[in-house]
């Protein structure tokens, strides 16, 4: 059985993180539980995306912020626990939150706060058989480097934003990109669709593939075959890459079989309130996985549903405390820190 602590945050991506420095910052003994062998969420499907609307750090690529994000999480040294996946969240009889994950391991808890997006997120696998074995070499499902494909011949499959995002990243580098969709209508932004539908990438619907076609050695795909699904015509792509975007699988099972009843709505988010509050107590959600009326959709606003879940951690865990943290600028736990940096600042100059 693990130590009891005041707060277990649950998922490692924006909210997260922010989560993990502003419960370090508010006094509370913290951990952090992801199933990923790393944090970041799934900001890792984008490591190369400028991203533009972070306040005052614009602008900046996922990765970097990812690097940002854990290095201010770890701030205060919270607990955290990679390559584990809840699978059990309930109470026991002293009313302690008790998180079971895949390895067996129990965690303990005053409260918890649910930071996992749209729940576990996995990127849907192309449906053919033997499709796996080109896994490791030139099907891919996330783009870490848009270098590796520059004056090659892309095929993207999908019909979402990100699939149209990706194939508007890679026209101007690659020596040809080709989007196919299986459906009929698109479901990208319009302004996604009318850029890459200006430029020199061919875009084809109602477009399934329907076998790979491997190079002699058997290890990379050299030919996908396709075809129309209203025409019957089958068209043929030499490649050198195929990217896949067929959306993301999303697993919340640990959250709607929990006996705690977890409040939900439209079964992929935790219905809660503009407070971070769900509907049971010491339980906190924040970021893409909360539900509630003006809801803001920006890692800005993750980080306001984190610390307003803190707080409310915060308030649990000691009534009598301030209903908020003191700003950075005017916190004493930071001023042995400020007093380094600024020394470092004048040795420099």
């Amino acid at each position: 059985m693990s130590e009891c602590k005041d707060v277990t945050i649950i998922g490692g991506g924006s909210a997260g993180l922010y989560a993990a420095f502003y419960s370090g910052m508010r006094d509370l003994s913290t951990r952090v539980i992801e199933f990923k062998p790393k944090l970041g969420g799934k900001i890792h499907v984008y490591p190369e995306k400028m991203i533009w609307d972070v306040g005052g750090v614009t602008p900046i690529t996922g990765a970097q912020l990812m690097m940002q994000m854990e290095e201010q999480a770890r701030t205060f040294d919270p607990e955290i626990i990679l390559n584990e996946k809840v699978e059990k969240l309930e109470k026991n009889k002293e009313g302690l939150f008790v998180m079971t994950t895949n390895t067996g391991n129990e965690y303990i808890s005053r409260t918890v706060i649910l930071t996992t997006g749209g729940g576990i997120v996995e990127p849907i696998k192309l449906d053919l058989e033997g499709a796996d074995r080109f896994e490791g070499s030139n099907l891919h499902y996330t783009l870490q480097s848009l270098d590796e494909f520059k004056g090659k011949k892309i095929v993207v499959s999908g019909g979402g934003d990100t699939a149209f995002d990706w194939a508007n990243e890679l026209e101007p580098i690659a020596k040809e990109v080709s989007l196919i969709y299986r459906g009929d209508e698109f479901k990208a932004m319009e302004v996604q669709i009318a850029n890459l539908e200006a430029s020199s990438a061919e875009v084809y619907k109602n477009t399934k593939i329907e076998k790979l076609i491997a190079d002699e050695d058997g290890h990379r795909i050299k030919e996908i075959l396709t075809r129309n699904q209203e025409t019957g015509e089958e068209i043929r792509f030499e490649v050198d890459d195929l990217i896949i975007n067929h959306g993301f699988d999303r697993e919340l099972r640990f959250i709607k079989e929990s006996p705690l009843q977890v409040g939900l709505e439209r079964d992929f988010f935790v219905k809660g309130t503009a407070k971070a509050e769900t509907n049971i107590a010491g339980l906190y959600a924040a970021g893409d996985i909360l539900a509630f009326d003006g809801k803001v959709g920006l890692i800005a606003g993750a980080f306001t549903d984190a610390a307003n879940a803190v707080n409310q951690a915060k308030l649990c865990v000691q009534p009598d405390a301030f209903a908020s943290g003191r700003v950075s600028s005017h916190n004493a736990k930071f001023d042995a820190k400020n007093r380094e940096l600024l020394s470092h600042l004048y040795t420099k100059n």
